[in-house]
């Protein structure tokens, strides 16, 4: 099998996963945000043997709960923003698409892996799911609930735009069971969207969301993002006060990622947009979590708020905890018995396999030892604390090694840089750790995961 890319940073210095220590974590902790990608020794299936180690763990049986996620790879434009763009929104492909996909759902039903263990969530994602017609929407939700086993609470969410999310369409999820929406909302500011290539204007946003919460068919939640070129915190205090005014159920606050391919990358690079000073986004945060406090809404991770009990956020939280996650469309991506795997992202390949009944994985990677440990860190830091007991424990059992020498450095410091509160039995991040939490969460995985291949080769 051949490595993945990744490598543990067992020759790092100690002090590189330290944090600043001058009074400002919110500013200066670190000097950038880092992605959580513990993927340490993950090998990759050769080609020659991806199919038949396939075929073997379909007819495995899942061991836990899980969750589903149906990708539908269109937009009606590429967001400037966006890394994930995949193919122009034609109409006339959308009926195949969904025949395509209700038929990956039917050729597996009976197999062990789709047919046996409760799905608790399901994800409707892209791209741009509400681009399909509202009959195509409402048969393809229909098919999910007679192709998969799931949960009688089941969380089933689809993602959506305005402008392509009429009442028909939003009548026809909600009647076919849907009862979660989620929008990609990014800012209510007018002049900010449009420069994005968002097409919808605040008050017709405002007044979509309105109908949306109207029709109480489900939880409704939006994204917002702080950092755009040219945002000022006033207008991001406006965003978020907008989206509570709203009635929404909750909202997630994310930092503007600049991904390498995208349109926005180039265009602040040509100079098209200011560039962001990237020290002033943990102000951003703050505003936004005493904003949704004075409101009463509470957070339920470090990245997301909510009102009353109706938001779940079953699958996001699944995900992030290491839940097997079964993939279905091109270009999905998914988890099963120990492994990862993506779906041949190419739309044609993808639908010309479906129908001649082969083989549509296009990428599978077997977890790395100790994934499933790494899975639960990630799932309790994004939820802003950390059972340091049991971590101590699982390190001890896993490794021989002991939990008050493997962590107490790292956590005394970031203690006192203001990032967390910690004792022996557990850690809390603070505001300004909540913020800095990924890049935590990456720097504690590489931490331990130098200290468990030291441990590993000193024991032979």
């Amino acid at each position: 099998m051949e490595s993945a890319q990744i490598t543990p940073p067992a020759a790092r210095r100690m002090q590189e996963f330290f944090a600043a220590e001058d009074g400002t974590p919110l500013r200066n902790a670190f000097g950038t945000k880092r992605v959580v990608h513990p993927s340490f020794g993950a090998q990759m299936v050769p080609e020659e043997s991806r199919e038949a180690t396939w075929q073997e763990l379909t007819r495995r049986p899942r061991a836990r709960n899980g969750v589903a996620y149906l990708h539908v790879p269109f937009c009606e434009n590429h967001c400037l923003f966006c890394g994930f763009y995949q193919n122009a929104w034609r109409p006339e492909a959308g009926p195949a698409y969904v025949d395509a996909l209700i038929a990956h759902l039917k050729r597996d039903a009976d197999l062990p892996y789709q047919a046996e263990g409760v799905l608790d969530a399901v994800y409707f994602g892209g791209g741009t799911p509400t681009v399909l017609s509202a009959p195509d929407l409402s048969r393809l939700i229909a098919a999910v609930r007679e192709y998969l086993p799931l949960s009688p609470d089941c969380e089933i969410t689809v993602e959506g735009r305005p402008r392509s999310f009429d009442a028909d369409k939003i009548a026809a999820i909600f009647e076919a069971g849907a009862n979660r929406v989620s929008l990609g909302v990014q800012t209510f500011d007018t002049r900010l969207r449009r420069s994005l290539g968002r097409r919808a204007s605040r008050e017709e946003l405002i007044a979509f969301l309105d109908s949306l919460v109207k029709a109480d068919g489900g939880a409704i939640v939006v994204d917002l993002i702080y950092g755009l070129p040219g945002q000022t915190l006033e207008a991001f205090r406006n965003d978020v006060e907008t989206a509570i005014a709203i009635g929404l159920d909750g909202a997630d606050v994310y930092s503007l990622k600049l991904i390498p391919h995208a349109p926005l990358r180039a265009a602040i690079d040509k100079g098209k947009f200011p560039p962001m000073d990237r020290a002033e986004f943990g102000l951003f945060y703050a505003e936004a979590s005493e904003v949704f406090e004075r409101a009463g809404w509470h957070s339920i991770s470090t990245t997301h708020w909510r009102q009353g009990e109706r938001e779940r956020n079953i699958y996001n939280h699944a995900v992030k905890s290491g839940a097997e996650c079964l993939a279905f469309g091109a270009g999905a991506g998914g988890s099963l018995g120990g492994y990862s795997y993506g779906i041949d992202d190419d739309l044609r390949a993808y639908q010309e396999a479906i129908s001649a009944g082969h083989c549509v994985v296009g990428r599978l990677t077997r977890q790395p030892e100790n994934h499933d440990l790494f899975s639960l860190i990630k799932s309790e830091m994004e939820l802003g604390r950390l059972n340091v007991a049991w971590l101590s424990a699982q390190l001890e059992r896993r490794a021989g090694l002991q939990g008050d020498v493997v962590l107490a450095p790292l956590f005394a410091q970031w203690q006192r840089a203001g990032l967390v509160e910690a004792d022996k039995s557990r850690l809390r991040l603070t505001l300004a750790g909540c913020f800095w939490q990924v890049t935590l969460t990456q720097n504690l995985l590489e931490w331990l995961q130098a200290q468990l291949c030291e441990a590993e080769t000193a024991g032979g």
